[in-house]
């Protein structure tokens, strides 16, 4: 009798887990919103290739470092009398993949096709920045708040890479905050802009963000036996080291 309540018991903390972790999301998902609706009257904008390196606990589960990129807007350009900005920030992070190819079916063994799994963060920060504004070189340090979407996902593709199925196998929510620093080199402006509007930059930076507990998959988390799939689950808090080399714009929209 024991073990049928056990079961119950963890099936009930799952189920809360999952409703604590969905209000976050939605939470934030609210905070993003309101932020892209402002976004309209972006002053600057950012894109840019970034490597994620877990850290601490993270670490010792993924040893793989992360290949993705973020997109970034603020709302008003840095000036002498007020140094900084707000914005929102984007970013994907790939920290694993595995692929195989296998017969359509049971039925059709004849037809092969590609199996792919990824392991994904995606995450959403309210960005902060305290620039140097003038000069063709502009350090700056940042702050960063939000949270990310950790998930494993596997697809079906034809020989010709058209996607036939796919399906998010598991995933999870961690709340992110952290912070960073880097510098904008001037690259080309248009005439007569320099100093405000109508610049590209080149955009280096470092930032260390804190990641809450979390459940994810990793490279070989996912075994088939018989025709079923197992997950082995690892637990941990979600720290990364991210480096960043892109492009700034600064526009005039408003």
């Amino acid at each position: 009798m024991i073990f049928p309540i056990v079961k119950k018991i963890q099936n009930i903390n799952r189920a809360k887990t999952m409703i604590s972790n969905s209000i976050k999301f939605n939470i934030l998902i609210f905070l993003v919103t309101i932020l892209i609706q402002s976004n309209i009257f972006a002053q600057s904008a950012g894109i840019n290739f970034t490597l994620g390196f877990p850290m601490n606990e993270f670490k010792e589960n993924v040893s793989r470092t992360g290949v993705g990129g973020s997109l970034h807007f603020v709302l008003f350009d840095p000036v002498p009398v007020a140094p900084f900005t707000a914005g929102i920030n984007i970013g994907y992070i790939n920290y694993g993949s595995e692929s195989r190819r296998e017969p359509f079916s049971m039925t059709i063994p004849d037809v092969t096709v590609d199996v792919d799994r990824t392991n994904n963060i995606t995450n959403f920060h309210l960005l902060f920045q305290l620039m140097f504004p003038t000069g063709p070189v502009r350090p700056y340090v940042e702050g960063l708040f939000g949270g990310a979407y950790i998930f494993t996902q596997t697809s079906i593709k034809s020989s010709g890479q058209q996607e036939v199925a796919t399906s998010t196998n598991f995933d999870d929510f961690a709340w992110s905050y952290g912070g960073g620093g880097g510098f904008l080199i001037h690259l080309l402006s248009a005439p007569g802009s320099y100093e405000r509007f109508g610049s590209l930059f080149l955009d280096f930076k470092v930032r260390y963000l804190l990641g809450t507990e979390a459940e994810y998959l990793k490279e070989g988390s996912v075994t088939i036996q018989n025709g079923k799939a197992y997950y082995e689950v690892s637990r941990s808090k979600t720290d990364l080291l991210t480096v960043h080399l892109g492009v700034v714009a600064f526009l005039s929209i408003l």
